[in-house]
């Protein structure tokens, strides 16, 4: 097995991201699925869930994340999957983050964590 470093920005992560009972969920543009069936459901609690958004905030990087590329060329979630629902939710305006949900942030702490 081949692993490949590749990083890509919080924007093109949450880029459409969907979380429903027909598409699944999937951001990346439409190209990374991110519960495949092997997945378990999102069990992230509040106070985990908020240490992903501190992270971003404070300017430090993710943990990495491990994709693997499917026959179709687009992807799938093998490591990561709590994190990145997280940080698509906040951006996404699922939840807030100490009171403030990502779209009434400045637009200088959108593009700190973007």
């Amino acid at each position: 097995m081949k692993i490949e470093l590749k990083e890509i920005t919080v924007r093109q992560l949450a880029a459409d991201y969907k979380d429903n009972a027909e598409d699944g969920v999937v951001g990346y543009g439409g190209k990374l699925d991110i519960r495949p069936p092997y997945q378990r459901e999102f069990i992230y609690k509040d106070k985990q869930r908020d240490a992903v958004i501190n992270t971003l905030t404070k300017d430090f990087p993710l943990n990495v994340m491990y994709w693997a590329v499917r026959e179709d060329g687009n992807f799938e979630i093998i490591d990561g999957q709590q994190r990145t629902i997280s940080v698509c939710q906040y951006v996404n305006g699922d939840f807030s983050y100490e009171k403030r949900y990502f779209h009434n942030l400045q637009d200088d702490e959108q593009e700190q964590i973007y």
